[in-house]
């Protein structure tokens, strides 16, 4: 299934209940510089300790082991530094780093890189993993993936080395983005009622909180859109719509539209030392990094 494609010709969105959204912006993002030659970026994590950005490179079908798949290497200037840093992935998503490790999602695996030697040193199967997506890592090391397309599961990775099913709900909306935030994980989920045709959804995802120790699952936002990427900025959070491109800032439960770029922008990074986001932008080929000015 060539979703990729199919995503690409959904022009006109529309949604059967979405959220109040604040009119006034709460800031203002300067473009500060572009960068093509990638292929479908997906996601975009930052190495604080090295001071770089690496960005999953789906390079293909998202769903399709073909080896395709790889990670590059960018400086925080916008500058290539390796485009092919790390190869030999299928299909790369979501990312996230620890202990000098770099996480990514690939279709049905947690791929644990060592970004010292730059070296694939494990692969762990999410078994019955349909599309995994967006990653997140607690401060103990256990390693959560989202799977958004096939079944509504978050999975988890424990710092021993086992793959587990976390959660699985279909009152997680089609999880896509992940984000730990002190005792729970917040979720960005594509949406409700899905339609596999136009990958559009009847409802919105809105913005979900799973308690890490009860797994309970509560709404912070009403319905937003097809939500991808989810990072905290500010003294809130900014998220991507995958469908329409839009970038949206919530604060207390209040959505506002920030930015519209688009279709296909995916999963952010927030640069908290520059007040920076780096956004890949999936179907363009390209990243695109606003600073932030109150």
């Amino acid at each position: 299934m060539n979703i990729v494609n199919k995503l690409s010709i959904v022009l006109a969105l529309s949604f059967a209940t979405i959220t109040t959204f604040a009119q006034t912006k709460p800031f203002e993002l300067e473009k500060k510089w572009e960068l093509t030659g990638f292929k479908n970026p997906e996601s975009i994590v930052k190495d604080d300790a090295n001071n770089v950005i690496y960005i999953s490179n789906v390079n293909g079908v998202p769903t399709v082991k073909d080896t395709n798949g790889f990670i590059s290497k960018v400086s925080t200037d916008g500058k290539i530094i390796n485009l092919k840093w790390i190869e030999g992935l299928h299909a790369p998503k979501g990312m996230a780093i620890h202990n000098g490790k770099l996480y990514v999602a690939d279709i049905n695996d947690f791929v644990v890189i060592d970004i010292a030697t730059a070296k694939i040193t494990n692969r762990y199967t999410a078994e019955g993993s349909t599309f995994l997506n967006d990653i997140t890592v607690d401060k103990n090391g256990n390693v959560y993936a989202s799977n958004t397309f096939g079944v509504s599961t978050i999975y988890k990775l424990d710092n021993k080395g086992k793959v587990s099913i976390f959660i699985k709900d279909e009152a997680l909306q089609m999880p896509n983005g992940l984000l730990i935030d002190e005792k729970s994980i917040l979720v960005a989920p594509w949406g409700i009622d899905f339609d596999p045709n136009t990958y559009q959804t009847k409802t919105g995802g809105s913005i979900l909180k799973v308690d890490l120790k009860t797994k309970a699952i509560s709404s912070i936002t009403k319905p937003i859109g097809n939500l991808d990427g989810l990072v905290k900025a500010l003294h809130g959070y900014i998220v991507t719509d995958w469908l329409t491109g839009k970038v949206f800032y919530i604060k207390n439960s209040t959505v506002t539209e920030v930015l519209d770029l688009p279709q296909g922008s995916a999963d952010l990074e927030f640069d908290k030392a520059r007040n920076t986001i780096y956004i890949p932008l999936m179907n363009d080929n390209k990243i695109v990094v606003y600073k932030i000015k109150k």
